[in-house]
Order: structure tokens, then sequence, then C-alpha cells
């Protein structure tokens, strides 16, 4: 039998137990609309600072220690140099330098250097190889979503057109090992590949961005070790022909071995073979880096390569009669004739 006293009080105790639940939802509710607050001013703030990585912002120029003149070199009379352009991609200045237009339009060469030398032929870097679309699927998706591309014919095959004896090759001077410059190297298994030692044991365990060149037989790249010789302001150097015709140094960054390439013609006009330090022309003249996104995927150490952009920058300042050749600035490289036409 229900006891009376039971009744009575049940209600209170229900009304207790629901205000109790009331409180409880009341308590959730407020600690879940103080969370989204937070995660509303966190992505404003993440939001904020993606677009400011894209706003201009110069890196602080540096006093280089750079010589009086420009470095002795003997060229041989016979010396050239050729491009041959094995395609483009395409993409916005915005992606290209920090300030970029987002709404100008930059094309991005995809270019082998070929120098004629009586010591032996040497090619720097190699475009585009045959199997540019299946390496194109393999990019980040912002990559592949920002850019798309023109394809040529690549190096090999068009010095092969031309009438040209692959066997002159003596070597591909990587300025990096990143797959665009790597890519034409399917159509010259038989060619030494030339790396710092640095960039030798960045093919090895660099991940994604060097699996393409981890493909490489280790006989196929020879590594080669820097003296300590100064070269205009930089600590190290290695002259190639030991005639100051073609002079490679250092530049850590955006890979660990990364390197710049210094060519002297018989007529005494002088190149530098940029690499990747900055992918436009823009880079230098600005002292702009690459956006922040684009040097979280690409660039091994963001602080070595804004050195040594204020590096080639004070160079650029001191000897403007040295011509600046970022590898993917397309008007840069366009400037060179293309093989079988030479620069001497």
């Amino acid at each position: 039998m229900i006891d009376q006293k039971e009744l009575t009080e049940a209600p209170s105790a229900f009304l207790v137990l629901g205000h109790d639940k009331v409180a409880a939802s009341s308590q959730n509710n407020n600690k879940g609309a103080v969370m989204w607050r937070w995660i509303r001013w966190l992505t404003l703030v993440l939001v904020a600072l993606f677009i400011a990585s894209f706003l201009p912002w110069s890196i602080s120029s540096q006093a280089i220690a750079l010589p009086d003149n420009l470095p002795a070199a003997s060229p041989p009379e016979s010396m050239r140099v050729s491009a041959l352009p094995t395609g483009t991609m395409h993409s916005s200045a915005m992606l290209a330098f920090r300030g970029g237009n987002p709404l100008e339009n930059r094309d991005f060469s995809m270019t082998a250097v070929l120098v004629q030398h009586p010591r032996g032929d040497l090619l720097i870097d190699t475009g585009f190889g045959r199997e540019v679309d299946d390496q194109v699927k393999l990019l980040p998706l912002l990559m592949q979503l920002t850019t798309d591309y023109d394809k040529t014919t690549p190096a090999a095959e068009q010095l092969i057109t031309q009438g040209y004896d692959l066997k002159s090759l003596v070597g591909v001077i990587l300025t990096h090992a990143h797959w665009d410059h790597v890519s034409g190297l399917d159509s010259l298994r038989n060619t030494p590949v030339l790396v710092p030692t640095t960039e030798q044991a960045f093919i090895s365990d660099g991940g994604d961005n060097s699996a393409l060149a981890r493909q490489l037989s280790a006989d196929h790249l020879k590594s080669f070790a820097f003296v300590n010789k100064p070269y205009l302001g930089f600590a190290q150097q290695f002259d190639v022909w030991g005639d100051g015709s073609v002079v490679l140094v250092p530049a850590p960054g955006h890979t660990p071995g990364s390197v710049l390439v210094f060519l002297t013609l018989p007529s005494g006009q002088r190149l530098a073979l940029l690499g990747d330090l900055v992918w436009q022309l823009d880079g230098i003249t600005q002292l702009a880096e690459k956006p922040w996104i684009a040097r979280q995927l690409i660039d091994e150490d963001t602080y070595a390569v804004r050195d040594a952009i204020a590096h080639v920058s004070a160079i650029a300042k001191k000897f403007p009669q040295v011509k600046l050749l970022p590898a993917h600035d397309a008007k840069a490289m366009g400037s060179l004739p293309v093989y079988p036409s030479t620069l001497r």
C-alpha cells in the first residue's frame, strides 16, 4: 500500500530533480557558447594571419662584405650557354612572392640550361620530363588547385632532335633536388648528377619533397664538397673547371643543399642562376620572400632563405652587370637564347 506521505512528497522531489536538470543544461549551454565564441575568434585570427602572409613585407637588407671587383675568370673562347625550355606553369603573382598582385598572372618557367665547355658540357637542372603529367598529380592539393601547366619537349629530346650527342654531357648540376628540377633525368640515365653532400643527404631522407630524386641510383649521383674560398661574399665555392667559368656556392634554405650557379662567358657577361631561392625576380628587387603557405610547403629553412635573398640583393646592387636568373621567372629565363642558338 502506498504511503500518503510519499505521495505528498513526490512532487517536491520531482521538482527538485527537474530544477537540477535545467541548471545543468543551462551550465552546459553556457560552456558551449563560450567554446564556440573562442572557436570563432581563433578562426578569425587564423584567417587574418593567413591573409597577412600574402601582404607586402620586405626582408631586412644586410651589410654583406663584398669584394671591390667581380671574381677573376678565364672562360674558354668556345664556351656557350643556351636555354632548353620544357614547359610553363601558370599561377598568380600573389603565390609567387609576398605582396604579389592576386589579379596578375605569372608564368613559371621549367627550363634546363646547357653550358658548352671544351672540357665537357653541363646541364643545369632538367625541367619537365616525359612523366610530368603523373608527377603533377603528386603535388600538394593546394598547388594543384592554384596552378596549371603547359609542357613542351624534354631537354634531352630537344638536344637529340638538333643533332646533339648526349655523350658530350659530362654532368647535370642540380640547383636543388625538387621534382621539377629532376623530372627530365628520366631521359639522361647515363649522365652523372652533381650535388653537394648536403643535398645528397636530403635526397635520401627529404620526405615527399625529394621522393622523385630518390629514384636515382647511387651510381647516378656524384657528390662534391665546397672549398673554403670566398666568392662574392659567400664563404665557400666549388669551381667546376678551375677557370672561374662555372662556380657553385652554397645557398641552403630552400633545400639543405641548394646552390647558386655563377657563369662567366667569353664576352665577359656574368649570369647567376638562382634556382628556387626566389620564384620571380621581384623576390630580389623587392626583398620579398615566398608567401607563408608556400614557405611551409616548400622551404626547409625560411631564415636561411631570407639571408640568401638579402645576400643576392646586395650583389645585385653592387654589381648590376650580373644578370640574375631565378629558375622559374619566365621573363628572365626567356632572355636566354634557345638551343641551338647560344650566348657567348
